[in-house]
């Protein structure tokens, strides 16, 4: 092919410029005499073109910083009060006192619609926690393979943990003691979005495995 027959295209030249750095080096007049269409300011030259791309690139990182330091000062309140709530916890004296006492941080310290425990072992606290339906199934359904469920559960499920309907979504946390799963809390949100399985499970860990220990303790004194 001769070289007059080849054909310009936009692939050949950015790679002719990415081959040839020193292009503008040697062209500099370039800079200054092209003349690029922006859509908000009609034509400009290619160093506004670069100023107003570096601008653009600044804000975006300055509102990712923004959201970070948003996220982390959310976490830094949610790890305070579940330190709190751990020490509330530990100086419980009593399986309802401890189930009032996660009942309240939930609907109120984390302003959620409500929780629901349900225990392998049939037991005779008597708490409006306490879920009396057999749940097995839904343990076998939801958790058989991981020790949190995030979304919605199926209408069944729903009235055999919180005896009727429920909008929205949910999280199953496992209770697990000495490699024994002992049963699940159901803690529910008005939100469909509020529980999504890529929710950070680090201070759930924390969280369940604590729960388990005390729940197991008060029950079997």
């Amino acid at each position: 092919m001769q070289l007059d027959e080849i054909s310009l295209t936009d692939d050949l030249i950015v790679d002719y410029l990415h081959d040839n750095p020193e292009f503008f080096n040697r062209n500099p007049e370039l800079i200054t005499s092209l003349r690029l269409s922006d859509v908000n300011r009609g034509t400009v030259s290619l160093v506004q073109r670069q100023q107003s791309q570096q601008r653009q690139k600044i804000h975006s990182l300055e509102e990712e910083i923004t959201e970070l330091m948003a996220i982390a000062n959310h976490n830094e309140q949610l790890f305070a009060l579940y330190s709190d709530l751990y020490l509330r916890l530990l100086d419980c004296s009593s399986a309802p006192e401890l189930l009032d006492c996660l009942y309240q941080a939930t609907t109120e310290l984390l302003s959620l619609s409500g929780l629901k425990v349900w225990l392998k072992e049939s037991t005779v606290v008597d708490h409006a926690s306490i879920v009396k339906n057999d749940c097995a199934g839904v343990m076998n359904n939801r958790l058989s393979k991981d020790d949190y469920y995030f979304g919605r559960l199926q209408k069944s499920e729903q009235e055999l943990i919180f005896s009727q309907h429920q909008e929205g979504s949910v999280v199953l946390i496992k209770l697990n003691h000495i490699n024994d799963d002992i049963g699940f809390i159901a803690i529910s949100s008005a939100d469909a979005d509020h529980f999504d399985p890529r929710m950070d499970t680090l201070l759930l860990s924390q969280f369940r495995k604590l729960v388990a220990k005390l729940l197991f303790q008060q029950l079997h004194k």
